[in-house]
C-alpha cells in the first residue's frame, strides 16, 4: 500500500513496514503451533499402524534432537556440560519414555482425536501437583472446579455406563495417557530444578536426544526389533516420521520459541486448547474417526478445565507455567 503525499504516493516509512512484517511473522507462527502441533496426533496415530510405537518415538526424537542441537552449536552456542547433560536424560525419562511413549503407544488403541483432547489434562495435573508436592499453589474455588470439570471429562469418555453416543474408549489406553500427562507436569517441574543449557532450543534439541536415546533402548528392550522390517513399512509411515520430526518437532517448536519472547504466556498457551479441537477434526476428516455425543461433551469439558486454569491471574496458574516450559 502506498500514501498520497505532495500530489505523489509515498511508500510507507520503514517503521510501519516492520510492524507489518512483524504481524505476519505472528500470525505465521500461531497459526503453525495450532495446526502442525493439532495434527501430530494423526500422523502419531498414522505411523504406529506399522511401525512399533517405541521405535518410530525413538527415531522420531534422535533425528529431531540432533538436528537441533546441530543447528545451535553451529550458530555458536556453547556445547552442554557434562551435568547438563545428565540433568537433560533425567528430564527425558518422565517427558518422552512416560509422556510420548506412551501417546505413541495409546494411539494403537485410542482415536488420535481423543488422544490429544486426554493429553490436555496436562495443566491440570501440573496444577495439581503444585499444590500437593511443591506448595507453590494453593487450592481455590476456581482451580477446584477446574479439576472437578477436568475430571468430569475424562470420566465422558471411559465411562461404558452414560448413554452418549460412540463407544467410550479403551480403558488401558486412557489409563496410559494419564499416566503419560502426570509423566509431562513431573518433568515440568524437573525443569526448575536440574541445570540445563541457557539456551531454550539447545535444552530442547538435548532433551529430545536424550529422550530418542532412551525410548530406542526401551523399543529395543521391549522385543520391537525382531521381526521389524523397515522395508516392509508402506510410504504413509515414513511420510508421518518425516512429518513429525521436521514440523512437529523442529518447525513447530522453533515457532514456538519465537512466540514465547515475544508474547504472554497466556496468549502463546491457547495452543493447548486449539490443539485438540484441531486434532479431533482431522481425526474425523483423515482418519474416520467419529465424533459422537461422546466425544463432543468430553472434549468441551476437558477444554473449559484448561482454560479455567491457563487463564488464572499471574502468580497462580501453574498450568500456564506447564505451557511455557512445553517443548
Amino acid at each position: 500500500m502506498n500514501r498520497r503525499r505532495a500530489g505523489r504516493l509515498q511508500p510507507f516509512p520503514p517503521s510501519e513496514r516492520r510492524v507489518t512484517r512483524m504481524s505476519l511473522k505472528t500470525t505465521v507462527a500461531f497459526a503453525t503451533i495450532y495446526l502442525v502441533w493439532g495434527t501430530t496426533f494423526y500422523a502419531i496415530r498414522v505411523g504406529v499402524q506399522d511401525v512399533p510405537p517405541f521405535l518410530l518415538a525413538g527415531v522420531r526424537f534422535v533425528i529431531a534432537g540432533l538436528a537441533l542441537c546441530a543447528w545451535t552449536l553451529a550458530r555458536g552456542e556453547r556445547p552442554p556440560a557434562a551435568r547438563q547433560w545428565a540433568a537433560a536424560f533425567v528430564i527425558a525419562f518422565p517427558i518422552f519414555v512416560v509422556d510420548y511413549g506412551g501417546v505413541f503407544w495409546a494411539e494403537r488403541r485410542v482415536p488420535s482425536g481423543v488422544t490429544a483432547v486426554m493429553m490436555a489434562t496436562i495443566p491440570a495435573f501440573m496444577a495439581l501437583s503444585e499444590v500437593v508436592f511443591l506448595g507453590t499453589q494453593r487450592m481455590t474455588a476456581r482451580l477446584g472446579a477446574a479439576l472437578l470439570i477436568g475430571v468430569g471429562g475424562v470420566g465422558v469418555l471411559v465411562s461404558r455406563k452414560l448413554s452418549l453416543g460412540g463407544a467410550p474408549i479403551d480403558r488401558v489406553g486412557a489409563a496410559v495417557l494419564l499416566v503419560a500427562a502426570i509423566g509431562w507436569s513431573v518433568a515440568s517441574a524437573l525443569t526448575r530444578k536440574l541445570p540445563l543449557p541457557p539456551s531454550k532450543i539447545l535444552s530442547s534439541g538435548a532433551q529430545m536426544l536424550a529422550g530418542g536415546v532412551l525410548l530406542t533402548a526401551l523399543s529395543a528392550a521391549a522385543g520391537e526389533f525382531r521381526g521389524f522390517d523397515p522395508a516392509a513399512v508402506p510410504a504413509a509411515a515414513w511420510v508421518a516420521l518425516l512429518y513429525l520430526v521436521v514440523f512437529g518437532s523442529i518447525v513447530a517448536f522453533t515457532a514456538y520459541v519465537w512466540l514465547i519472547h515475544r508474547e504472554s504466556p497466556t496468549r502463546v498457551g491457547t495452543y493447548a486448547y486449539v490443539n485438540p479441537v484441531v486434532a479431533v477434526f482431522v481425526g474425523w476428516a483423515l482418519g474416520g474417526e467419529t465424533i459422537s455425543s461422546r466425544t463432543v461433551l468430553g472434549s468441551l469439558l476437558v477444554l473449559v478445565s484448561v482454560v479455567l486454569i491457563t487463564t488464572m491471574p499471574p502468580g497462580k496458574s501453574a498450568g500456564a507455567r506447564a505451557l511455557d516450559e512445553a517443548a
